[in-house]
């Protein structure tokens, strides 16, 4: 999504080679019976459609590609005036800002996907997401797709860091934003979350292609698909509430508008209908950071009481009671465990395939220590009466 050029193009999944046949875990079984009638398209406003050019822009060389593009979207801009920006510290997509004013007015980002992403990501449903977030005021303009990527306005501000997010009034932003998204749904019955359908996958993966070259750091296949058969049935009983969802609200992923005061997120390639706590419990696990990760930044216990406030509050337009902030907070760090999981799955597959020049083994030894760590603590948590 657009980004300053001080901010990293998120996250997203990973170099895969279709995995083989094999046995299936009995706890995912049903997840991909579920699929096949899952809902795919969020209910919302109607979108009027995103041109789509027959351009394929190569990765190793995008700017011919790109001018191709800005010819198409800006015919008026004289190519010799276009300037660009190469963002450069990105995860797996490739990203130019091209423009000709210097203050970047108007500019275009134009978005390369990494190779073979579209095998985790559906990137028809990424779109449908980008045009239903915009059509609510949570998303810059999408100017079109092409054979491979996209081109979309870019978003003026800061890309915030874990030193920002802890600031009261930036989380009171966050929460109000994230709780704007989460009221975005509905004509008919709400889709299943995509939790348990995405961690049959990713574990699926990680079973089938990677088991052979697991760290011994790593817990043992039994060990995980133990904890994620204990993690469904455990987190499915607590009742949080099904919304549509970022999924992958990260730092970077977070852009500041001193100008109008206000915050909007980017990145839409997981969002989807998903536990609502699942959403908030996986930002705060991203006090901690990416690159150098430090769990003594997860928000302490008063912080999130004063986020989750905000949010409910945002959420029912009205006074929230102290026992639904104690709900919700028992929830949202139960889902974090959920997260833990997620992203240490995620991690194992981009180690494996990526040649992205990060420590995705390390990382995933990390999360899955922080899930057994904090597991016990988070079990004991119990429910308000």
């Amino acid at each position: 999504m657009a980004a300053p050029p001080s901010a990293p193009v998120p996250r997203s999944p990973f170099y895969l080679r279709r995995p083989a046949p094999g046995p299936q875990c009995p706890w995912g079984m049903e997840e991909r019976a579920a699929a096949g009638a899952r809902c795919r398209e969020p209910p919302g406003p109607p979108r009027a459609a995103v041109p789509c050019f027959g351009i394929s822009v190569h990765p190793d060389d995008i700017l011919p590609g790109a001018l191709r593009l800005i010819q198409e979207l800006r015919p008026h801009w004289k190519p010799e005036q276009v300037r660009t920006k190469r963002f450069t510290d990105g995860i797996t997509n490739k990203l130019v800002a091209c423009y000709v004013e210097e203050d970047m007015r108007d500019c275009v980002l134009v978005r390369v996907y990494g190779e073979r992403t579209e095998l985790l990501v559906d990137r028809e449903n990424e779109v449908r997401n980008f045009q239903l977030l915009r059509a609510h005021g949570c998303a810059p303009k999408l100017y079109c797709t092409f054979q491979n990527g996209l081109c979309y306005e870019y978003m003026r501000g800061v890309a915030l860091g874990p030193e920002h997010i802890r600031e009261p009034r930036l989380f009171r932003l966050i929460a109000l934003e994230m709780a704007k998204i989460h009221t975005i749904h509905t004509n008919g019955s709400l889709p299943k979350p995509t939790l348990w359908h995405k961690m049959h996958t990713y574990f699926t993966l990680v079973k089938n292609e990677i088991n052979p070259s697991l760290s011994a750091d790593v817990p043992k296949l039994e060990v995980l698909e133990r904890e994620l058969a204990w993690l469904k049935e455990h987190l499915s009983q607590l009742g949080s509430p099904v919304v549509f969802c970022h999924n992958d609200l990260l730092c970077k992923n977070i852009i500041y508008d001193s100008t109008k005061g206000h915050v909007r997120f980017i990145d839409y390639e997981y969002a989807g209908y998903n536990y609502q706590a699942f959403d908030i419990g996986n930002h705060f696990n991203e006090f901690a950071g990416v690159s150098e990760v430090d769990y003594c930044l997860y928000p302490a216990r008063e912080t999130q009481l004063q986020w989750l406030r905000y949010y409910l509050q945002a959420q029912k337009g009205m006074a929230v009671t102290d026992s639904e902030v104690q709900r919700l907070y028992v929830q949202v760090n139960k889902f974090a465990l959920a997260s833990h999981f997620f992203w240490a799955l995620w991690a194992l597959i981009q180690n494996q395939f990526s040649t992205i020049d990060f420590d995705f083994l390390r990382y995933a030894v990390i999360r899955f220590n922080q899930y057994f760590k904090v597991k016990p603590q988070v079990s004991a948590l119990e429910m308000p009466k």
